[in-house]
């Protein structure tokens, strides 16, 4: 079975009652969804699709909330042969005027054939439609043809190639999405195959989800991975685990849970808001692995994690971390479930300025860095300097991978493909270094701040200001703004804090001032402590520092 539908084929045929996922909405019961049902529904849609002329290969938006209509919508598009690409809907934390340049922008780019979303909010797709676009049909969702079984021989999508293109997904952080990561039918199992054999994935595995579908977390590991597996998905709203996060504990009891992914900040939020009340009778013992992918991960977030859940069951080792990304279809590697990540204490003043892990020297202080495990049995990687070169083992540099599950190319973007390849490698944008055969992430390369000549990383700044009392992980974004004057970059923190008393945010202020400057490469000046929820945040959840910059800078001005 080389092509999507094929697979959805043989589930239909062989387990058609079988649960594929049971949809799960704040203050309703949970729907099962059985593959024949999700069939069904999904066949509406590619009637649909064939209705309104869009043809195999085109692209089909979809701009839809959690729910049944975006899964059927989704399986809809494979099943006709169209290719799926899953926007965020819009919502009180999206700036409308943004968002409707972010799909005005994707339309341009991506140039589809159909946008399905809900009847109310047509109005403002067509409002982003301009005269001569690609987009011939704006399909919502109470205008569908009749739901019925699907006849197999007769759709498209059964004679795609696994060489063509199956979806778009676009990489973590982003909502403009101009930058549609293209992958094959191909490219998608071989990361599955890969990435199953690393988890040990087998019949008794339950996964538990609640993130969003439009990164590559939650569209491949907490969607496709288990549907096309034939692993039963319970699946939540991201906004719902938002409001009450103790609902996911709450699920993986109810339904015996054994793998889940969590970006890192997930990790701290829950430790920190879910209250003994919501945690009655909830029972961890099931999680098999809890993975967290984000780049870099932090043994301190798992740590505060574990010490929060183990009393309900929750053991040390089911706490995994993964190295991912959506030009490789999701996992580049895995740490191995059998026993915790690898972590490492490294010289923190050796690791900030001369960009090398070694060990703690003089009575330097110590900073522990967390392994993203080995690559995936498919995946290469190598660590290169500015000039493309291999550098020393334990020496900090860009990450490159080659793989069988690699992008076909960023969808009608030429110029960036070409951009993001070096003599065959895939250039991550991403720096860490290696160390006995594991993959420590460090940081992005865009995201580096240059202060006098020294490369100055902004997680190495963030991660100082959590060990100030006050100061919670994940709150607070360090990024530079150059200083024309002196011809160079100003680091500015930002640190947000559960006291809005100006004293105390004051007292706070000089804390982190001091302790950055003894403990880092550079001389800090400007550092602003504020009340909660001041930080902007990407739709994955990750600290939008370009966001909060123009932020802060626009306060500046406002002041003076």
């Amino acid at each position: 079975m080389t092509t999507f539908s094929e697979r959805l084929e043989s589930h239909l045929f062989r387990t058609p009652q079988r649960v594929a996922v049971y949809l799960q909405h704040s203050g309703q019961p949970d729907l099962p969804i059985a593959y024949r049902q999700l069939l069904r529904g999904a066949n509406a849609y590619a009637r649909t699709f064939a209705r309104e002329k869009i043809q195999p290969g085109e692209v089909v938006i979809l701009i839809l909330q959690h729910g049944e209509d975006l899964i059927y919508s989704f399986w809809g598009a494979i099943l006709h042969g169209a290719i799926p690409s899953i926007m965020p809907f819009l919502t009180e934390k999206l700036a409308p005027e943004r968002y409707r340049a972010d799909l005005a922008a994707l339309i341009s780019v991506t140039k589809p054939a159909a946008i399905v979303t809900y009847p109310e909010f047509e109005t403002e797709v067509r409002g982003a439609l301009k005269e001569g676009d690609s987009v011939r049909a704006v399909i919502v969702t109470d205008k569908l043809e009749p739901q019925s079984d699907a006849d197999f021989n007769t759709l498209p999508g059964i004679q795609r190639s696994e060489h063509d293109i199956v979806l778009l997904q676009h990489s973590s952080g982003t909502t403009g999405l101009q930058k549609g990561v293209a992958l094959s039918h191909r490219a998608v199992f071989n990361q599955l195959d890969s990435y199953s054999q690393a988890l040990h994935l087998n019949d008794n595995d339950v996964i538990v989800s609640w993130l969003p579908l439009y990164h590559d977390m939650g569209l491949i590991a907490g969607f496709l991975l288990p549907i096309l597996a034939g692993v039963p998905l319970v699946l939540s709203s991201p906004f719902d685990w938002v409001r009450a996060p103790y609902k996911l504990m709450q699920s993986v009891s109810q339904y015996k849970g054994t793998l889940s992914w969590l970006p890192n900040f997930s990790y701290n939020f829950c430790a920190q808001k879910i209250r003994d009340r919501y945690l009655e009778g909830v029972d961890l013992s099931s999680w098999r692995a809890v993975i967290n992918c984000s780049e870099p991960v932090h043994w301190e977030s798992h740590h505060a994690f574990y010490e929060r859940f183990k009393l309900y069951g929750l053991k040390l080792e089911t706490l995994q971390t993964s190295y991912a990304m959506a030009e490789n279809v999701f996992g580049v590697t895995q740490s191995d479930l059998a026993r915790p990540p690898k972590v490492e204490e490294i010289d923190r003043e050796a690791f900030m300025t001369e960009r090398v892990a070694r060990a703690p020297v003089n009575g330097h202080p110590a900073m522990k860095m967390m392994s993203s495990g080995k690559p995936l049995s498919n995946t290469r990687i190598r660590i290169l300097d500015e000039h493309g070169r291999d550098v020393p083992h334990r020496k900090i540099g860009e990450i490159a991978l080659q793989s069988d599950c690699m992008l076909a190319g960023y969808y009608n973007r030429p110029d960036a493909t070409k951009k993001a390849f070096y003599e065959g490698w895939y250039l991550t944008g991403d720096y860490g270094y290696i160390s006995e055969g594991e993959v420590f992430v460090s940081g992005r390369k865009k995201d580096m701040i240059i202060v006098g000549g020294k490369n100055v990383y902004p997680q190495d700044l963030e991660s100082l200001t959590y060990e100030v009392p006050g100061v919670h992980a994940g709150r607070s974004v360090a990024f530079g703004i150059f200083d024309e004057e002196a011809g160079t970059e100003d680091v500015v923190i930002i640190a947000e804090v559960d006291s809005k008393d100006r004293d105390e945010q004051e007292k706070i202020a000089d804390l982190i001032r001091q302790h950055v400057t003894k403990n880092s490469a550079i001389a800090l000046r400007y550092v602003k402590v504020v009340g909660p929820k001041w930080i902007l945040k990407t739709s994955s959840g990750k600290t939008a520092r370009s966001a909060n910059k123009e932020k802060f800078l626009k306060e500046l001005e406002s002041q003076s």
